[in-house]
């Protein structure tokens, strides 16, 4: 029989589907001998032999009948990335771990990227997602290449077309599982900081973070920061910032890069480095002297 005609039969000629098996073992696939009656009552039917879930939507012989879903939850994950303006450029910083699960599995992950001579790119949460974001990027640097006319996407554009990537797999109930911070330099010399979720909620300030650092370094950008800090100050912001996250989040680790787009010079991203913690404060050394019973 031809089986690829066979899939087009409608399904009001196939077998029906039995219900009075235990689920467990699949929707209606019941073994030929199992039930002589049921074998006797479709023994000269023509039509496809396969058998559907219950609902009518399941895959054929599969074990549990339903619509196609697509994965929705994150496997190899980041946690925070902070940005923020200062007089010279901007600057973006995470750590370099890459969690599975709550498992600290990666731990030389770069979580920022170079986009192009004028844009940096860095990302929370899934891996993958992020890798297939970085892949449309290639392909519009690819086609900034070959149209030769030495023009390339400016951060702003970059930013808007990720923020319509975002929205129209959300629309598909099938997100991209990342926020996205976008840095870079535009030509007219100006700042460029934003920032894009996972279902398309987005928005640009002098200082902004993705992830958990929302909870931990935001207040500590809107008490010190200033868009005319120099990238000494800036840095020590940053760092001060990175150490209250640290301290606080269990999914990062004391890793660190910081990753910066100038005026007149290339984006770069430093190597990795470590910031100073301290863990002998008053509360930690008896943490459950007021709660008893825990230890």
């Amino acid at each position: 029989r031809d089986v690829h005609n066979a899939t087009r039969v409608p399904f009001g000629v196939m077998i029906p589907v039995r219900v009075s098996h235990n689920q467990s073992i699949g929707p209606g696939v019941v073994p030929a001998g199992v039930d002589p009656a049921y074998d006797a009552q479709y023994a000269n039917h023509k039509g496809p032999v396969a058998h559907v879930g219950a609902n009518g939507f399941g895959r054929p012989f599969s074990v549990a009948p339903g619509p196609i879903t697509h994965t929705q939850t994150p496997y190899v994950t980041g946690t925070t990335v902070l940005g923020m303006k200062y007089k010279d450029g901007v600057m973006i910083a995470c750590d370099t771990l890459g969690s599975y699960g709550s498992t600290k599995r990666y731990k030389n992950l770069q979580r920022m990227r170079v986009v192009n001579a004028k844009t940096i790119i860095g990302f929370t949460g899934e891996l993958s997602d992020f890798d297939y974001i970085m892949t449309l990027l290639d392909e519009l640097n690819t086609n900034d290449y070959c149209e030769d006319d030495g023009k390339e996407l400016s951060p702003k554009e970059i930013y808007s077309y990720l923020c319509r990537v975002m929205y129209n797999r959300r629309n598909k109930f099938d997100p991209l599982w990342n926020s996205l911070v976008v840095a870079g330099l535009m030509k007219d010399g100006t700042q460029f900081l934003g920032t894009v979720g996972m279902i398309g909620q987005h928005y640009t300030d002098s200082h902004l973070a993705a992830g958990f650092g929302n909870h931990m370094a935001r207040p500590l950008f809107r008490e010190k920061h200033t868009d005319d800090m120099s990238e000494p100050e800036a840095r020590a912001l940053m760092e001060d910032a990175l150490r209250a996250c640290v301290m606080r989040d269990k999914s990062m680790m004391n890793k660190f890069q910081i990753a910066k787009v100038e005026f007149g010079k290339a984006p770069t991203v430093s190597e990795p480095f470590a910031v100073a913690t301290s863990w002998d404060y008053e509360k930690f050394k008896n943490p459950s002297e007021f709660a008893p019973g825990t230890w």
